[in-house]
């Protein structure tokens, strides 16, 4: 039994050997991936620097002085009749190796386990877990599941701790309820111990999963964690781990398109809870500003209904401030709505990073730069967020959780994400 290792210069194929289509696009997946996993570690290396000065950034991140003349380009190179831009970091790539995934890719879900606790969708399809019980409802009745273990390029540990919480299970105890079924699953399995785990993989959603599984290093540090929009700073790994879009559905009111933007004439939008300390900073800054519509609590719904959601239609930018240990739903709210996310966060992992180019339809700021929040949005030009808004659109389907799933949805997004990973791991 050998563990899995990071490939090198000498374990990738080289094209002499290769003959056929399928070799090909592994070659292509491997160097897509660890192009942005290069693209994620510079991210963290730099803090996702924005330039107050402008001056062009080294990362996907998009500074304001570039920013007119990139979009320009792409929203004259972006039309084609698949719907293909440069919002992708690798179009034709992306093109390729997804239909590739669809062909391919088979996952082998692990049967054992109490019935009342795993194995289960969560409680429900609503509020903060409902990616996880989307993604686990998805799974079990998507083509991608298959019953034969000598099939499959992953396995899938289903566990579901947001139901183990429903039940009033305590942090500690649901670690070793995890820790108890993981190593039964590798006891009376031989595939974690082929990788050590490297091709296993599990899915959690916000604080509590991330919580219940972080005392099990063997579990965190080798298996993929498909964890709701995490920190960098809760040992959330780039290169092997994903960043499940946190998305609460069903949405209340409908998606926010590419008509309603004269609609749009406030500069700036949040409310919640001062969970963190730079939502603290937020509201202590912003909450008097006449143009900034800056909230220092959650809306009080008895000022009426859905005034919460009805705030992104009229909103050019939304700003979302880091939260606790993982993100909340505003990113994927704006996204819905069509108000342009602004990400005010030192250590974050954004949903698909490594497939959709953020700077095409966001603005990622360092935390220090809320000072300067009100300047740095009036400084975009309405033809500048014009083109922002048209790329947001193109991506609202990469954020909408369907039952059953559709092509290029968030189950399908979060698959392609595994079916990257699945192609570096080695025997």
């Amino acid at each position: 039994m050998s563990a899995a290792k990071p490939p090198s210069s000498q374990s990738l194929p080289s094209f002499t050997s290769i003959s056929t289509k399928q070799g090909l696009i592994l070659i292509l997946s491997t160097l897509t991936l660890l192009t942005f996993t290069y693209v994620s570690f510079s991210s963290l290396g730099s803090g996702l620097q924005y330039n107050y000065s402008y001056s062009p950034p080294t990362t996907t991140v998009t500074s304001v002085s570039t920013l007119k003349e990139d979009l320009e380009v792409e929203d004259a190179a972006s039309r084609n009749p698949d719907g293909f831009s440069d919002v992708y970091h690798s179009p034709e790539v992306f093109k390729l190796n997804y239909a590739e995934m669809e062909k391919r890719f088979k996952v082998y879900i692990y049967p054992d386990g109490d019935p009342k606790t795993f194995y289960q969708t969560p409680r429900k399809l609503t509020g903060k877990y409902a990616s996880e019980g989307y993604f686990f409802q998805n799974i079990r009745e998507s083509r991608f599941r298959t019953e034969d273990p000598d099939q499959a390029h992953l396995f899938f540990i289903p566990i579901s701790c947001h139901k183990m919480r429903g039940k009033g299970t305590s942090y500690e105890n649901m670690t070793i309820i995890v820790q108890n079924y993981v190593e039964g699953l590798i006891s009376k399995y031989p595939y974690w111990n082929r990788t050590l785990g490297a091709d296993h993989f599990f899915v959690t959603c916000h604080d509590v999963g991330v919580r219940a599984t972080e005392g099990l290093p063997l579990l965190v540090k080798n298996s993929i964690r498909a964890v709701c929009s995490p920190s960098y700073d809760v040992g959330f790994i780039p290169h092997k781990d994903i960043a499940l879009p946190q998305v609460l559905q069903p949405f209340a009111l409908p998606r926010g398109g590419g008509d309603d933007i004269e609609n749009r004439t406030t500069l700036g939008f949040w409310a919640g809870h001062r969970n963190s300390r730079i939502r603290v900073i937020l509201a202590r800054t912003w909450e008097n500003d006449t143009e900034l519509d800056i909230s220092n609590n959650r809306i009080d719904r008895s000022t009426g209904p859905l005034v919460y959601q009805k705030r992104f239609y009229k909103t050019k930018f939304c700003i979302c401030p880091g939260g606790s240990q993982v993100n909340s739903a505003r990113i994927a709210d704006s996204i819905h709505y069509g108000c342009i996310p602004v990400i005010l966060s030192n250590y974050y992992d954004l949903p698909f990073n490594d497939i959709l180019d953020w700077g095409k339809f966001s603005l990622i700021l360092k935390e220090k730069d809320v000072y300067d929040l009100k300047k740095i949005l009036k400084d975009i030009s309405n033809q500048q967020f014009v083109t922002l808004h048209n790329n947001l659109v193109k991506i609202q389907k990469h954020f909408q959780w369907n039952t059953p799933p559709i092509p290029y949805d968030a189950f399908h997004m979060v698959m392609y994400d595994l079916w990257l990973r699945h192609s570096v791991i080695k025997y």
